[in-house]
């Protein structure tokens, strides 16, 4: 077992940490090492003991916990940050760039100015990043965010009526697969199971777990059954009912209960 806590940069995905010694509780503001560079980052879970096997690669460390001088330079590093993203946006229409510029963020040592963006198709953005360092005088990183993400960004609502799963409470937007749609007996319509996105909908995902539990001892469409009116074959499913649908000679399609 592996002590850790997790932090959080946008209040949307976790990310583990070392917490080198340092007692930290749930709600406090602390300065981290991440691959980016230095980040200020708050506690979402408190010190508590993890699986090794669980653990992808070597932890990056707790440096310290937050000073107030720290808070006020996180707070310096979002302001400057909007007024970066502004001026990259001018400088992205100026030289007839087709790019829509999302946010930007320092690293919390300045080390670091990243943008994100939104493109149709692939940008050459080497003359708007050397314009940009010659600005602000520090690395840029322009990143070009995908379909997901941008659905994510720009919000809405999904077939269910509700606010975007990705836009209201996903952390992360992980890989949805066609056998998901397939595993759930859902008609592979693409109006039907692509998102806002234009991509597979998200739900896809987080819902297979309980289909495939609910599959579990169920037979399959084709497959004989015994019935009380004679025996027929399995014509449709319903997973979550744990119910048949069953064409029996003389007497048509009748639904059945999974004994």
């Amino acid at each position: 077992m592996k002590e850790v806590i997790g932090v959080t940069f946008d209040e949307s995905k976790i990310y583990y940490f070392d917490p080198a010694g340092h007692k930290i509780k749930e709600g406090a503001t602390v300065i981290v090492e991440t691959e980016q560079g230095m980040q200020f980052g708050t506690v979402k879970i408190p010190l508590t003991e993890m699986p090794e096997t669980k653990i992808k690669g070597k932890l990056k460390q707790v440096l310290r916990i937050a000073t107030k001088r720290d808070y006020n330079q996180y707070q310096k590093n979002k302001k400057e940050a909007i007024t970066a993203r502004n001026k990259c946006q001018k400088i992205a229409d100026k030289q007839e760039l087709n790019m829509k510029i999302i946010d930007a963020s320092y690293t919390f040592d300045r080390d670091k100015l990243i943008f994100r963006f939104l493109a149709d198709n692939r940008v050459d953005f080497r003359d708007l990043a050397k314009e940009l360092a010659k600005i602000y005088k520090v690395r840029i990183e322009l990143r070009q965010i995908g379909v997901r993400d941008k659905a994510k960004e720009v919000g809405g609502y999904g077939p269910c009526g509700r606010k975007l799963c990705c836009a209201s409470y996903l952390k992360d937007l992980d890989t949805v697969s066609i056998n998901m749609a397939k595993n759930q007996n859902i008609a592979l319509n693409p109006t039907k199971i692509n998102g806002a996105c234009g991509r597979l909908m998200c739900c896809l995902k987080y819902e297979d777990d309980c289909y495939t539990e609910c599959r579990k001892k169920m037979k399959k469409i084709g497959d004989k059954i015994k019935t009380e009116k004679g025996e027929g074959i399995i014509q449709g499913l319903d997973i979550l009912k744990q119910k048949y649908k069953v064409e029996v000679p003389d007497y048509g399609i009748i639904e059945v209960d999974k004994k």
